[in-house]
């Protein structure tokens, strides 16, 4: 059994895809960010980012052993499971550098613009800009390597499962993907797979309806060292 520390959104979609994909018995224990559940001591003690997703895995060959950050936890499903991730040298490296790409590139900037287009209290035309234009040089390095490829990596992987969610979101955070044909084409042959849903769709009734509050936001955005050393 797998207790998966899950909140709906596209980092925790990437983990409750694997697990759906893999078939793993899991059960989901939601942590609601946006009232601290991710800084209540039980939750540090397997994510010491107080950043979801995070796992428990019972059922691990030398015991329960938690993993936090999602491309960690990606890479600890795959081994377990001995599937989705290339086990030869070329394959294994390209795994590791597109799931790094990912985890550097496309979901940092992908999260940032959705700060400035969701959440931002007040216009910020730079951070804007910027961001949108990493989003999209991000898409354009992603839509060259598919010219030829119909997954990123090989056959459909974990790196797939990692930069999808990301790219789901692409209309909302303004950036359409008409001038990406093939991350479009990957796009959709992605979201039809049935596990793929299913881990979408995971807690959908968790999600938010309707802009954070102040005390939301408060706990969502104005994280400090301060604030994190008087949560610990």
């Amino acid at each position: 059994m797998i207790d998966f520390h899950y909140w709906p959104t596209p980092n925790g979609w990437k983990v409750s895809i694997m697990l759906e994909e893999c078939g793993l018995e899991y059960r989901m224990i939601p942590v609601n960010i946006g009232k601290g559940d991710q800084f209540k001591p039980e939750f540090l003690a397997i994510s010491p980012n107080h950043r979801m997703p995070a796992i428990v895995d019972h059922a691990a060959p030398d015991g329960p052993v938690s993993v936090f950050e999602s491309g960690a936890i990606l890479l600890h499903l795959a081994e377990r499971s001995g599937q989705f991730m290339a086990t030869d040298p070329e394959g294994r490296k390209q795994t590791l550098e597109w799931l790094f790409w990912q985890v550097g590139n496309l979901g940092p900037m992908a999260g940032q613009l959705s700060h400035f287009v969701n959440y931002a209290a007040e216009p910020q035309p730079y951070s804007h800009e910027r961001y949108l234009n990493e989003y999209g040089r991000c898409l354009a390095v992603l839509d060259a390597w598919l010219e030829s490829r119909e997954y990123i990596v090989g056959d459909y992987s974990i790196v797939d499962m990692c930069c999808w969610p990301w790219i789901l979101i692409a209309k909302p955070l303004g950036q359409p993907l008409d001038e990406f044909p093939n991350v479009a084409r990957w796009r959709q042959a992605v979201k039809e797979r049935p596990a793929v849903q299913r881990g979408v769709d995971l807690g959908k009734d968790l999600r938010r309806n309707a802009p954070p509050d102040d005390e939301e936001r408060k706990i969502l955005f104005q994280q400090s060292a301060s604030s994190l050393k008087g949560a610990v």
